[in-house]
């Protein structure tokens, strides 16, 4: 794992997560809110899991601290919880930037679900990464059942786009 590497990975996400947020807006406040499916139920509780994971996991790293996981009721728009995100962006952001690929070996140690846990910096960024990706899709999901396709935003449509002149 390197910083590079990671640095793509979260600037993938980022960009999924803004194509995600523009077809969000589109819904309803109670559309927003609605229990439709899932682990979460709504696509703000998705979206607040997986926001309140990334903070999580950077702080458990070693960068800007979170304090107790993201409550959904504390996102009542998407615009508060995009907020959040956009700040959260840059925490993470600078900590990538003031990392080297040697910090990523340093084993950080955390507790998870109550229980003690210890493993390298990079495997933590990584899995909030791949984490982000697998929640995703699950917006996706609800966003066509509440009838608001959100179109692609596959990994390669990214690197397409990071390529066109």
């Amino acid at each position: 794992m390197t910083v590079a590497g990671l640095q793509r990975r979260f600037e993938y996400g980022w960009w999924a997560n803004r194509r995600l947020f523009a077809v969000a807006a589109r819904l309803s406040a109670e559309e927003f809110t609605r229990n439709v499916a899932g682990s979460y139920g709504s696509v703000r509780n998705t979206l607040v899991h997986v926001l309140s994971a990334e903070w999580g996991w950077l702080e458990r790293a070693g960068g800007a601290a979170r304090g107790k996981a993201l409550e959904a009721g504390d996102y009542p728009t998407l615009q508060s919880l995009v907020d959040t995100w956009n700040a959260v962006e840059e925490h993470v952001r600078a900590f990538l930037a003031r990392s080297t690929d040697a910090d990523l070996q340093r084993v950080a140690s955390f507790e998870l679900q109550g229980r003690p846990h210890a493993m390298r910096v990079g495997e933590m960024l990584e899995h909030s990464a791949n984490h982000g990706v697998h929640h995703r899709g699950q917006v996706a999901l609800l966003l066509r059942m509440l009838g608001h396709a959100p179109g692609n935003f596959d990994l390669i449509l990214y690197d397409a786009e990071r390529r066109a002149p």
